[in-house]
């Protein structure tokens, strides 16, 4: 590795040769402001157009002042990052971005979360000295997750790197030019009706509100404050290890007993546990894989738990339908589970209930309203709400959510094991499956297996497990752009693997597009990783068929795991969706 010399604001610094000045200065402690370029998912995935131009800098020598983020270092190089015609062009460009943006701060999703309005407060911005035409595009909302604002774009490309470099999806670029210039599906086409997966990840990286997040917050409060309504709740695993940031605790805080009770206090009627469903997933889904490979069908099973990859596999995939487990997510199956099993235990009406999924996921949103996803013409899950819209219902019902006491989940649907909250992390439910698989094969008693080479923030991990004489090959991949590779090596022919674990977001759900912004800090994900594992070594019981509440389920109602019980309230089919475009108009409204 080659090193230069170079001076920032009068401090001599060697660095690799190559680097950009704004990585050099970073060494420095020294920080330039900037707005395109990011780190969007790991080391190697930055968005780095250098268009915004907030970065420039004066190079001595050099005419024109120099972008941070896209101009490389060279020997003996001087540059200062604070003289005066630096800063007061990054004001008269700020200025201009302010000129052609909507000054409804006070309104927007993104107030107080907003890198545009940081930026302008950091730089002292008090009045607007440009005035002109400013942009005017239809806000599209057209879809159940995604709401798109072009009056808000700031051209910095971030979503467009994550759609189609993170994850391949390829919906989001840039089209036309000039004023007119904005980022958008091709033909500025409605979201709903391109083949976007919802996954959230382009919101979890705008830096405005151009890309937000469906509210269903009143939604919720209108359910909660309804007379003949029976509000139930229930909250992914992901959930636990990432809303503590919302309240100012340490990335990695483990919160479930102080959700519970803020749940409590916002006056729903029952808070069950995602993860008691997350084990009834294991329970169907290991009978599922057993049942494959027993009787010679479709290997390898991936799992289904995620929305966004299986909108994917709908949309460019539809020749390999039959390859996913049929299982539901686990939040529908808790939502089935609760209009049928509980609503006959406690004698109410399925009619009434109403429930509210915590995910930190918003294709989950979408998912929700699935016309395939219903019993008896009643949707299993009403509502969907994310971590950060959860914590914003806390705020706004003035709970102090930090001196909140412990409390527990209700039963028969909030007892878990270790293997369910695992699921929040990328490679949780295919370890979980196994633990559960691999007794039932061989017929064997042990301690929980804990797989830890296919654990971890890595997009693609693998392991072989020796079950009886057979070698398992298993694979676990986060992000769609890796998915897409063992899909593509699936329909070849050329994949080994007996099992397949598949999430959208990166490192899993604890990196879910719902979950608290962190604009690409990957150390925040890894200690959200932590925090999960860290409940599953707390639990007692590790292994899903040895949860008492979910034994008591299949010998109460639902039969054999498997069985046609459970195939009626726990299974579901897909479609071919490459040339049907999921509308909103098309879908019935969530009530």
């Amino acid at each position: 590795m080659n090193l230069v010399t170079l001076t920032i604001n009068d401090r001599k610094i060697e660095v690799p040769e190559g680097i950009s000045i704004l990585k050099a200065a970073e060494k420095l402690n020294i920080c330039i402001p900037t707005l395109c370029h990011a780190k969007l998912h790991d080391d190697r995935t930055i968005n780095e157009p250098g268009s915004c131009r907030i970065c420039v800098v004066e190079v001595e020598g050099r005419r024109n002042l120099a972008p941070a983020c896209s101009t490389p270092v060279r020997d003996g190089m001087v540059i200062k990052t604070n003289s005066i015609r630096a800063v007061r062009a990054r004001r008269t460009i700020l200025e201009l971005y302010l000129s052609n943006h909507p000054k409804e701060c006070l309104l927007c999703e993104k107030n107080l979360h907003c890198e545009l309005q940081a930026l302008a407060g950091e730089l002292d911005i008090r009045e607007i000295r440009y005035e002109g035409k400013m942009a005017n595009y239809e806000i599209d909302n057209s879809s159940y997750s995604i709401i798109r604002d072009l009056d808000k774009c700031v051209l910095c490309r971030r979503c467009e790197t994550m759609c189609n470099e993170v994850q391949t999806c390829r919906v989001l670029s840039g089209i036309n030019r000039g004023f007119i210039a904005n980022v958008a599906p091709a033909f500025n086409a409605p979201i709903a009706e391109t083949n976007c997966t919802f996954c959230g990840q382009c919101v979890a990286v705008c830096p405005t509100g151009a890309l937000t997040e469906v509210n269903f917050m009143p939604n919720v409060w209108d359910a909660i404050n309804s007379n003949d309504k029976i509000v139930i709740v229930e909250t992914a695993p992901a959930i636990r290890a990432a809303l503590g940031e919302e309240f100012g605790l340490e990335p990695g805080t483990l919160v479930t007993g102080k959700m519970v009770s803020a749940l409590r206090a916002l006056g729903f009627d029952y808070v069950f546990d995602t993860d008691f469903a997350a084990d009834l997933t294991i329970m169907e889904e290991a009978s599922e894989f057993i049942h494959r490979l027993e009787h010679g069908g479709r290997l390898p099973i991936l799992t289904s738990c995620c929305p966004a990859w299986i909108n994917m596999l709908e949309h460019d995939y539809p020749d390999m339908l039959d390859v996913p487990s049929t299982c539901k997510s686990p939040h529908q199956m808790l939502g089935v589970i609760a209009k049928t099993y509980f609503a006959e235990k406690m004698s109410i009406d399925p009619k009434k209930i109403v429930v509210v999924s915590v995910m930190p996921c918003l294709a989950k949103k979408y998912e929700a309203a699935r016309d395939e996803l219903k019993h008896d013409n009643l949707r299993d899950v009403d509502i969907v709400i994310s971590t950060r819209e959860l914590a914003k219902m806390i705020r706004e019902a003035g709970i102090d959510f930090n001196s909140l006491e412990d409390d527990d989940f209700d039963n028969p649907l909030g007892e878990s094991t270790g293997a369910a909250v695992i699921f929040g992390a990328s490679g949780g439910v295919l370890e979980a499956a196994v633990r559960t698989a691999y007794e039932w094969i061989t017929g064997e008693t042990g301690p929980a297996l804990q797989f830890h080479s296919i654990r971890g923030y890595e997009g693609c991990k693998t392991a072989t497990v020796k079950v009886k004489d057979m070698d398992v090959n298993v694979a676990v991949t986060n992000g769609l752009g890796n998915a897409r590779k063992l899909l593509e090596s699936i329909k070849s022919g050329e994949s080994p693997y007996h099992i397949i674990e598949i999430m959208a977001c990166p490192g899993g759900c604890i990196g879910g597009g719902g979950q608290p912004y962190i604009y690409g800090d990957t150390d925040i994900f890894k200690k959200r990783i932590e925090a999960i594992y860290k409940e599953d070594d707390n639990k007692e019981i590790k292994k899903s068929h040895e949860n008492p509440c979910i034994q008591k389920l299949y010998r109460e109602y639902l039969g054999e795991p498997y069985g046609e019980k459970a195939h009626e309230l726990l299974h579901t089919h897909y479609v071919d969706r490459k040339y049907q475009k999921m509308k909103k108009s098309n879908l019935s409204n969530i009530e």
